[in-house]
């Protein structure tokens, strides 16, 4: 069993937890996820790796609350225990020193670019860090994300916050930025990588992008996890999930991500013990 730490709200409808699982946390690096179950009769969903702690034995995970899984994982306290935390998977995001780097995050992306953005820094990259939500109030992290970005940009909808408008203003932030990237990472949403890729392919820019397709083992058995990157069947649990963002196949990404969306509400509206959802605040956000 993996005992709970620390879980708390940290924006509308977004959750920090941190569980004790010493191993994961041993050989964790960034852009690996892990695989956890609520409890014994639960479904295992995958977590990006938000942050770590080898000397405490620990791990973060930053997570939405859209289904059954993940409002049960909002409903443990600190003190109690899960029964899986497997990981880390996936390959780590490839850290080098390219120069100029432009990361993108929104939602749960938010913090799954920290430890990349950490890595990259420390490999003595400029790092610029560009967060998306519809409000300022549902940014999070802005603290950490300063402390590994040179710069720390924002998007709004509403304007609350930094530039106005959606991902669609990428092309103008980057030219107001003035300086050449020389490598570029989104994490978020689909929408959010695939408009990032639109905007940098023209440029020349390379791509990558934390695909999140749905999965259920995180080995690579299942098969569920497959996407089309330059025309050949890849599965994100095993060769992701960072791929080139410039090469995906974004319209069957987006068909599969969405065959199930029925179904995963039909858990919440059956469970009598469970507070109604907002489904417009689900990981799909902006889709």
């Amino acid at each position: 069993m993996f005992k709970v730490v620390a879980i708390r709200m940290i924006a509308p409808n977004v959750h920090l937890l941190t569980l004790e699982a010493p191993e994961v946390a041993a050989s964790a690096r960034a852009g690996q996820f892990v695989m956890i179950r609520p409890n014994e009769e639960g479904e295992r969903i995958p977590l990006t790796l938000a942050d770590w702690d080898p000397d405490l034995g620990t791990v973060t995970l930053v997570f939405l609350s859209v289904g059954r899984t993940t409002s049960e994982l909002a409903l443990l306290e600190a003190g109690d225990a899960i029964p899986t935390v497997a990981g880390p998977l996936g390959n780590p995001t490839e850290i080098d020193r390219y120069g100029t780097v432009l990361l993108v995050g929104g939602c749960y992306g938010i913090a799954g670019s920290y430890p990349i953005a950490k890595a990259l820094r420390e490999a003595g990259n400029r790092v610029i860090t560009l967060i998306e939500a519809r409000s300022s109030f549902l940014f999070y992290w802005q603290d950490r994300l300063r402390e590994v970005s040179d710069r720390l940009l924002f998007l709004t909808r509403d304007g609350s916050e930094g530039t106005c408008g959606h991902i669609d203003q990428l092309p103008r932030i980057l030219e107001e930025l003035g300086e050449p990237i020389d490598r570029a990472y989104a994490n978020g949403c689909t929408y959010i990588m695939k408009r990032t890729s639109d905007t940098t392919r023209p440029l020349e820019i390379p791509t990558f992008v934390a695909l999140n397709p749905i999965m259920i083992d995180g080995t690579g058995m299942c098969g569920v996890c497959r996407v089309s990157v330059g025309g050949k069947t890849q599965f994100a649990c095993v060769d992701g999930p960072d791929f080139d963002g410039h090469q995906v196949d974004w319209e069957e990404l987006r068909q599969r991500r969405g065959m199930y969306a029925a179904e995963e509400v039909i858990p919440l509206r059956s469970s009598a013990a469970r507070e109604p959802m907002h489904e417009h605040m689900q990981g799909r956000c902006h889709e």
